[in-house]
């Protein structure tokens, strides 16, 4: 019978509590594929290092983990990412893991959560059943990470994707892109909004979700907000929280 495994990456975050999230979809997955051997390795060097110097946990890239595959013997790899847009780290981790290829019988690659119009659809719906019903001044604002990467435009479907599903008051801004706070802003203040529900539009609630968005600082999203007269509830829970969320993470395996 052959060697399989299963290599579940993701970029990862360095906030142990955060960390569950990615568990929570490793777990789903690990759970669809019994009969293959669970893997983890994080795209982020950066992450890996402080990681390794705090609690003292050694986390692959995903070259070191292919070389760990390679010299144990396995013969089929399903590889899932953990990203949420096909942006640069999925591009890195696919550029990592291409060299290996040929050493096996069988290598496939499971797309990121966003790929497609249909998990777009899929992926608004499912994160509308667990969001509260919003007055007519409220509104709920997700925070994602943004890229230079041109499927930066992903995050600008996903709030026209809230639109079409009848969500009027739904809004997708990034920290490191558009669409940015100052976008986010100019909605809340057409549409007269009093009160405001933040929460991340990434894997995990880590650095990004815990300081940008909900920190005590000035510039965070939540003290900007409530500078500006805004009340404001933050719901610090990554994606990967969501089972639904990791129910797509599988789809996505099954069809690789």
């Amino acid at each position: 019978m052959a060697k399989k495994a299963l290599a579940v990456i993701s970029f990862g975050t360095s906030y142990p509590e955060a960390r569950a999230a990615i568990e929570h979809i490793e777990a789903t997955l690990a759970a669809a594929l019994p009969d293959h051997d669970f893997y983890r390795a994080f795209t982020s060097g950066v992450i890996i290092r402080k990681i390794e110097r705090e609690e003292g946990i050694r986390i692959p890239t995903p070259e070191q983990l292919f070389e760990q595959l390679v010299a144990q013997g396995y013969e089929e790899v399903l590889c899932q990412s953990l990203h949420v847009i096909p942006g640069n780290e999925y591009d890195k981790m696919c550029a990592q893991i291409a060299p290996y290829a040929s050493k096996f019988a069988r290598l496939h690659i499971g797309k990121p959560l966003l790929w497609e119009q249909g998990d777009y659809i899929e992926c608004c719906r499912s994160l509308l059943t667990h969001m509260p019903t919003l007055a007519p001044d409220e509104a709920f604002v997700f925070m994602g990470h943004g890229t230079d990467h041109f499927s930066n435009a992903s995050y600008a479907l996903a709030e026209n994707t809230f639109r079409a599903l009848g969500a009027e008051r739904v809004y997708v801004g990034t920290v490191e892109g558009f669409p940015d706070f100052d976008y986010v802003q100019s909605r809340l203040r057409a549409h007269h909004v009093r009160r405001v529900y933040l929460a991340p539009f990434m894997i995990v609630a880590g650095d990004h979700a815990q300081n940008d968005l909900a920190g005590d600082e000035a510039e965070s999203w939540n003290s900007m907000l409530r500078a500006q007269g805004c009340e404001t509830e933050v719901l610090l829970r990554g994606l990967g929280e969501y089972p639904e969320i990791a129910a797509q993470f599988a789809a996505h395996l099954a069809q690789a």
